[in-house]
């Protein structure tokens, strides 16, 4: 197997399915090159539809070149109300169109209409009865633009061999065909790896301040994340953070110091120091306290950020030891497929579980074998039930190397997880005009475009 990018390999993504070439080429020249549309899965009530049972308003915005919070926060300050009265399910990137739905509490939707925000479409649609809460859609689909391409007849055989990791028997077209010919379709199956965001494209780190709250270490996780330079960030940046390794070094570090030299733009970095400045940071309390400075979501996002890279060693690892994802061994954790998604959309339904013994195994295989259902890896948290078999080896043997186990994710507050199981296996309807190059597919909520696209590119994170 082709290994992947050092940075990759930093955050549990060891190799390329695909042996073939990269294509090479750049994204999101253009915001056009990147089009994303939500699969919604939220119930809409009729406009006229009593706003005492039915507070909120429901739009569907179509942006270009905005970050979703920025145009949450850009819309509160249009209708003059608190931006926590705007809601939506998934936050999409500022380089690319973007659809989806937002909810907006006891507004008008006549004065929604009559806004105009440059580079915002707005449509109201009707009325809900509670706002958009994280994972109200199905999924994404997406439109994908690759330019200045290097080797682009390469992307018939990376189809190809992508086809086969998903199943000899679901190629849905000829994949192998050159540039300048019809179109390449395929069912294609890879690994389902968190993608290279969910970590710090520039600076991946934020999985390693997880692990280290995971363990207790709470001087540790506000050190990782306020130290650390890393030589992608700006040269006044890095001393900033230098700095700060060396008062942790120091028998009396001086976090004053520290908080007057970090640039003012890492508001969470300096939230940090400040209460290191304030509370004099002697205890676990103290680092644990300063660790707190930042949003709720930020807390969780450690947490969940070292779960990911727990989940992409293990994938690795089964990789590496040519396990098949698209069908279970004995001892896998099955899910079954989510029976209310969008027929385009192969959508796993992690609460519906079903281990694969000697005695179902043949049973849970022709599941898979079907798309009715998929082999799992733990999100690991205190609920977590390690899978049996080779695969609970490979899950016991990641958690010993990093120090870990479920236990260790009963947290105070924020930080707290049970924890979950995730499909192994992310698949999709591919479709690529040979041409221009434009990708297009659907993926479950939680699967990333970017880690389909790393295996026709092979560039590396930065470059997706």
């Amino acid at each position: 197997m082709r290994e992947a990018h050092p940075i990759e390999q930093a955050v549990g993504i060891d190799h390329y399915v695909s042996d073939a070439e990269g294509i090479g080429g750049v994204l999101r020249t253009e915001p056009d090159d990147f089009r994303v549309t939500e699969l919604e899965a939220f119930e809409i009530a009729d406009r006229d539809a009593p706003a005492g049972g039915y507070p909120e308003i429901v739009c569907r915005v179509t942006l270009r070149s905005w970050d979703t919070n920025d145009f949450a926060r850009r819309l509160s300050n249009a209708l003059g109300i608190s931006r926590e009265r705007v809601s939506w399910a998934g936050t999409k990137d500022k380089h690319a169109v973007t659809t989806q739905l937002f909810t907006v509490t006891k507004a008008d939707p006549d004065e929604i209409e009559e806004l105009s925000i440059d580079g915002a479409k707005i449509d109201v649609l009707g009325r809900a009865g509670r706002p958009l809460s994280f994972g109200d859609l199905y999924g994404n689909r997406f439109s994908i633009r690759v330019r200045e391409p290097q080797r682009p007849d390469a992307v018939g055989s990376i189809t190809d061999e992508l086809a086969a990791f998903a199943g000899s028997d679901r190629s849905t077209g000829n994949s192998s065909i050159a540039t300048g010919d019809s179109e390449i379709t395929a069912t294609i199956g890879l690994p389902n790896y968190f993608g290279q965001q969910r970590f710090g494209s520039q600076r991946p780190i934020t999985h390693e301040v997880g692990l280290a709250i995971v363990r207790g270490d709470w001087r540790g996780a506000v050190l990782s994340y306020v130290g650390s330079p890393a030589e992608t960030e700006p040269e006044r940046t890095q001393t900033a953070r230098a700095f700060v390794d060396e008062q942790a070094e120091s028998a009396d570090p001086d976090w004053t110091a520290a908080l007057e030299r970090m640039p003012g733009h890492l508001r969470y970095e300096r939230s940090m120091l400040h209460r290191l400045a304030e509370d004099g940071a002697s205890t676990d309390a103290d680092f644990r306290h300063a660790l707190e400075a930042v949003p709720s979501n930020l807390q969780r996002l450690f947490v969940n950020a070292a779960q990911s890279y727990v989940y992409n060693r293990i994938l690795s690892e089964r990789l590496g030891r040519g396990l098949p994802f698209d069908r279970p061994i004995e001892g896998d954790v099955c899910c079954f497929a989510d029976r209310d998604a969008p027929e385009e959309l192969y959508a796993p339904d992690p609460d519906r579980l079903q281990t694969a013994t000697d005695r179902r195994l043949k049973t849970m295989r022709r599941h898979c074998e079907r798309g009715r259902a998929f082999v799992t890896a733990p999100l690991v948290g205190t609920e977590t039930d390690l899978a049996d078999g080779e695969q609970g080896d490979i899950e016991r043997e990641i958690l010993e190397e990093l120090s870990i186990e479920p236990g260790d994710f009963s947290l105070p507050g924020a930080f707290d997880s049970t924890g979950t199981r995730r499909a192994i296996l992310v698949r999709t309807d591919l479709s690529v005009d040979p041409e221009t190059l434009r990708f297009e597919f659907a993926l479950p909520s939680g699967s990333y475009a970017t880690v389909v696209l790393r295996e026709f590119l092979k560039g590396g994170p930065i470059d997706l």
